[in-house]
């Protein structure tokens, strides 16, 4: 193939994928531009709350767990058994 044609070939698609990106959907992440966005799934009311409940329990077990912890110290180091 000449020269000629390939670069500019390739110069034009390259611009082209350039375009393509710059309005492709972004996964999950911010919006694209009108045609193409959609709502982020993690901006959905049922995945805001599944992460709330998700979040509270993990607390939850976090603070069970060193109050476990604070009350086993508590008995090893206290003077009446």
């Amino acid at each position: 193939m000449l020269d000629r044609l390939f670069f500019p070939l390739i110069a034009a698609l390259a611009l082209a994928m350039v375009a393509l990106a710059a309005v492709w959907p972004q996964g999950l992440g911010d919006r694209s531009p009108a045609p193409f966005g959609h709502e982020p799934v993690q901006r959905t009311a049922k995945v805001q709350a599944a992460m709330k409940r998700e979040t509270e329990a993990s607390e939850q077990r976090l603070r069970s767990a060193r109050e476990a912890v604070a009350d086993m110290q508590a008995r090893t180091l206290s003077p009446t058994q």
